[in-house]
C-alpha cells in the first residue's frame, strides 16, 4: 500500500509540544518514561513502585502514590493563579449560553462535595450520571472523585431498561438525572424513564434531578428525590479533598458485548490519569491560549479521556456544546469553532461524512481560520473524509491526528504526534512513545507487510482497564486468554502494517469477512465505497452463503436527494469496488437505507446488521444512539429480500 504522507507544517513543528527523540526515549525505559509522564501531576504521596504485575492481567501503576483528580483538574490551577482562566465556553442546544472559570468550577464542585457527603455517599460508593452534557455534568464527574465516589456516566438518550441495567449492575447509590433534554429541537422529559430504571433497586438512596428544560410536572418521589439547585444553595465553597490511592477505582465506562450483557470496564486513578492527561496534552499539542473542542457526548468513553480529565488535568480552556450537530442546521458545530475561536476540533468520521454530504460550501460559510489541528476518532477514518477534513474544515493547514483507541485502552494508543510523525490519510500512524502495539496471526506470529492480522498491545500501559466490573473472569476471557502465553492484550480490531510500520486498523475481528477464504476487511471495502461519489456512507457485512462461505452485502446511504432512481446505482457500486480493491471484493448485494445503527461514539454496529442479514436475534442494542435506525435497516432489508428473484 502506497500513501502520499503529509509531513508536519515546519511552522507546526518548531513550536511542538513534543519532538522526536520522545520515542527512543520512551523505548529505551518505558516505566521511567511513563514516571516522568506522573510527574507532571500533583501527588500528595509519591508512588513506592511504577508498575507491578503479580495478579496479571490485573497490573498496578504507582503503587503506594497517593492523590486526587479532583485537585488535579481543578485545585491545582488556581492555586497557580488561573483561577480567572476559562475552563468552559458551555453551549446548549437551544442557544443559551455560560462562561465558567476555573475559580468558579472549583465552587460548584466544592459545593457539591458536600452536598454528596450529606446525602450519604462517600469513598468507593457508585453513582450514575444520566445527564446530557451540561456544566452540571462536569461538576458531578469532579465532586465524585473529590471524595472518592466511582462514577458511571450513562447516555441521556438510553432508554429506561439500559439505565436500570447499569444503575442495577454498579450498586450504585445515587443517580444524578435531569428533569428533561434537549434533542434535534425539543424539550423532552426524561424524569420518567429515571423514576422507571430505579423502581425497586434498594440501593438506590437518592435520586438528585437538574433542571435543565423547566419541566412543569416533573414525577416526584418525596424522600428520595433532589432538586440539584436547593442541595447546593448555601453549601460551602471551600471543601478539604482526600487522597486516595493510585489504583483507587475512578469510573466505570460501559462498553457492548457480543452478548447481551454489556461489560463494565473499571479505570482507576493515577495510572489512568498520568495516560490521559499526558496524551492530551502530547497529541493534541496544548497551547495555554487554545481553544480545544472534542464533541463527543460527556459519557462517551472519548469525552472521559479529552473532555473531563485530560484537559481538565491540564488547565485546558474548552468548547463543552449540548446539541445535536445538525440542529438547528447543518452549520451549527462551524458556527461554534467561529464564534468561540476554536483552535483544536476533535470529531469522529461519521459527523465528517455527514457533513460532507452538505459539500464543502458549508464549511466554507463560516470563518474557521482560527483552527490549527484536527483530530479524528470512534472509528477508522476513510481515506475520503480524512481529506475532506484536511482541506476544507483545516484549510490544508492542520495537522490531523487520526487517533485509535478504546474504552478498555483509557486513552490513545496508536495516534501521530503533530510535531513529528509524517501522516497517512486513513492510518492512525504508529504507537505513541510508551505503547507498544503490533499485528499478529493467530499463532501471534507478527503479519508481514500489507497482510492482515489481528491488533494486540504488547506491553502494559498506565490508562488499561483493571477489570469488568463484577466479572473479572470475563475481563481475562475477552482481552487476555487468546494471547496468555505472551501476556499480550488482544483488541479485537484487525489491522495491518504497510512497510513504514503505519498500522491500519481494519474494524472488529468480528467484522473482518471470509469470502472462499480471502479475508476481507469490511472497513476497506466501506472505504472503497465511500469514494464514490454518490455513496455518503456505508455498512459492508458478511452474510451466509452455502457456496463462498459469507456474501459480501453492503447497506449503503446516498448523496441523492430523497426519492431518487437507485436503478443501475447496484451494478455500479460492485463495479467501482473491483477497481479499487479487486473483483473477488465486489458486493454480491446493495442495499440502499436511509439510517444506519450506530453507537453515540459514531461506530456502525455492524454487527447488527449482519444478524439481520443471517436471520438472528440481535445482541446488546443499548449503546445504540438511536435505536430505530435498526428497523430502517431491517425493512429495507426485508423488502430486498423479497424483490430478490425467487422471493430470497
Amino acid at each position: 500500500m502506497v500513501v502520499a504522507g503529509h509531513p508536519p507544517p515546519p511552522g507546526f513543528a518548531a513550536q511542538a509540544n513534543v519532538g522526536p527523540e520522545v520515542y527512543a526515549e520512551a523505548a529505551a525505559d518505558p516505566f521511567a518514561f511513563w514516571a516522568e509522564q506522573a510527574g507532571r501531576l500533583r501527588w500528595d504521596r509519591p508512588w513506592d513502585t511504577v508498575f507491578g504485575d503479580a495478579q496479571w492481567p490485573t497490573a498496578r501503576w504507582f503503587g503506594g502514590g497517593r492523590l486526587n483528580v479532583a485537585v488535579n483538574c481543578v485545585d491545582r490551577h488556581v492555586d497557580a493563579g488561573h483561577g480567572d482562566r476559562v475552563a468552559m465556553h458551555w453551549e446548549g442546544e437551544p442557544g443559551d449560553r455560560r462562561t465558567v472559570t476555573y475559580a468558579q468550577l472549583q465552587d460548584d464542585v466544592c459545593r457539591l462535595a458536600h452536598g454528596l457527603t450529606e446525602l450519604g455517599i462517600g469513598a468507593g460508593d457508585r453513582v450514575v450520571l444520566y445527564l446530557p452534557v451540561l456544566v452540571q455534568t462536569v461538576v458531578a464527574t469532579m465532586a465524585c472523585a473529590r471524595i472518592g465516589a466511582v462514577v458511571s456516566l450513562v447516555f441521556g438518550g438510553f432508554s429506561a431498561d439500559a439505565l436500570r441495567f447499569r444503575v442495577a449492575d454498579t450498586g450504585a447509590k445515587l443517580l444524578i438525572a435531569s428533569d428533561g433534554q434537549f434533542r434535534r429541537g425539543r424539550a423532552v422529559g426524561v424524569k420518567a424513564a429515571a423514576d422507571e430504571a430505579v423502581a425497586g433497586l434498594d440501593h438506590v438512596e437518592h435520586v438528585l434531578v437538574v433542571r435543565r428544560t423547566g419541566e412543569t410536572d416533573v414525577p416526584w418521589t418525596p424522600g428520595r428525590d433532589v432538586w440539584w439547585h436547593e442541595l447546593l444553595a448555601g453549601q460551602s465553597t471551600q471543601h478539604e479533598a482526600a487522597s486516595f490511592d493510585a489504583e483507587h477505582p475512578l469510573f466505570i465506562v460501559y462498553t457492548s458485548g457480543t452478548t447481551g450483557r454489556p461489560k463494565g470496564l473499571v479505570h482507576t486513578t493515577g495510572g489512568y490519569l498520568t495516560h490521559a492527561s499526558w496524551t492530551h496534552w502530547a497529541v493534541f499539542d496544548l497551547k495555554p491560549d487554545d481553544v480545544y473542542w472534542c464533541q463527543a457526548d460527556l459519557a462517551w468513553v472519548t469525552a472521559h479521556t479529552y473532555v473531563l480529565y485530560g484537559p481538565l488535568s491540564n488547565g485546558a480552556t474548552q468548547v463543552v456544546y449540548e446539541g445535536s450537530p445538525l440542529t438547528p442546521h447543518p452549520g451549527r458545530h462551524f458556527e461554534v469553532i467561529e464564534r468561540y475561536r476554536v483552535s483544536t476540533y476533535y470529531t469522529a468520521p461519521t459527523l465528517v461524512r455527514t457533513f460532507m454530504k452538505h459539500g464543502p460550501e458549508l464549511p466554507a460559510g463560516h470563518d474557521l481560520s482560527s483552527l490549527r489541528l484536527l483530530g479524528s476518532v470512534g472509528e477508522a477514518i476513510n481515506p475520503e473524509a480524512w481529506r475532506w477534513l484536511h482541506e476544507h474544515v483545516g484549510g490544508g493547514r492542520c495537522p490531523v491526528v487520526d487517533t485509535w483507541w478504546q474504552s478498555e485502552t483509557g486513552a490513545a494508543v496508536v495516534a501521530p504526534l503533530p510535531g513529528v510523525t509524517t501522516t497517512k490519510p486513513g492510518s492512525a500512524t504508529v504507537p505513541l512513545p510508551g505503547m507498544s502495539a503490533t499485528v499478529v496471526d493467530d499463532a501471534g506470529v507478527e503479519t508481514p507487510p500489507g497482510v492482515e492480522g489481528n491488533l494486540v498491545i504488547t506491553a502494559p500501559w498506565p490508562g488499561m482497564a483493571r477489570t469488568v466490573w463484577g466479572d473479572h473472569d470475563r475481563f481475562v476471557s475477552s482481552y487476555w486468554a487468546p494471547y496468555a502465553a505472551q501476556g499480550w492484550y488482544l483488541a479485537g480490531d484487525s489491522a495491518s502494517r504497510d512497510e513504514d510500520g503505519y498500522i491500519w486498523i481494519g474494524g472488529r475481528i468480528d467484522d473482518v469477512l471470509n469470502i472462499s477464504g480471502h479475508r476481507l476487511s469490511s472497513i476497506e471495502l466501506e472505504s472503497a465505497l465511500v469514494s464514490h461519489p454518490r455513496v455518503a456512507e456505508a455498512a459492508v457485512v458478511g452474510a451466509p452463503d452455502d457456496v463462498t462461505g459469507q456474501r459480501i452485502v453492503a447497506f449503503v446511504i446516498t448523496r441523492d436527494a430523497p426519492g431518487a432512481d437507485d436503478t443501475g446505482l447496484a451494478a455500479e457500486l460492485r463495479a467501482h469496488v473491483a477497481a479499487r480493491v479487486g473483483a473477488v471484493a465486489k458486493p454480491r448485494e446493495v442495499v440502499v437505507v436511509t439510517d444506519l445503527p450506530k453507537t453515540r461514539s459514531g461506530k456502525i454496529m455492524r454487527r447488527l446488521v449482519a444478524d439481520l442479514t443471517a436471520g438472528r436475534a440481535g445482541g446488546d442494542t443499548t449503546s445504540l444512539t438511536d435505536p430505530a435506525a435498526l428497523g430502517v435497516v431491517q425493512r429495507a432489508w426485508t423488502a430486498h429480500v423479497e424483490a430478490r428473484p425467487g422471493g430470497g
